[in-house]
């Protein structure tokens, strides 16, 4: 799955239900994602990382698209001119 089809997916499951929740929503369980993320990392198994990994990517996804920037967008300077 390519970048464009993770937005697409995300929308086509939850863009209705993210846009009623909001940003600041949003914000905030992308954050919670990525403590669950870092804990994994430290101290859990390598499913359980791959879990959180899907999960900080959905949460990202579902703000790109609320925030109408694709995720394609993001990463063109890191092709571009990385820091």
């Amino acid at each position: 799955m390519d970048l464009t089809e993770l937005q697409r997916l995300m929308e086509a499951l939850y863009g209705q239900s993210d846009r009623a929740r909001g940003v600041p929503s949003t914000v905030a369980w992308l954050a919670e994602e990525l403590g669950e993320l870092a804990q994994a990392v430290r101290k859990g198994t390598r499913e359980q990382q791959v879990h959180e990994f899907g999960d900080v990517l959905a949460w990202l996804a579902s703000l790109a698209n609320q925030m109408d920037i694709t995720l394609d967008e993001a990463m063109q300077r890191y092709l571009d001119n990385p820091p």
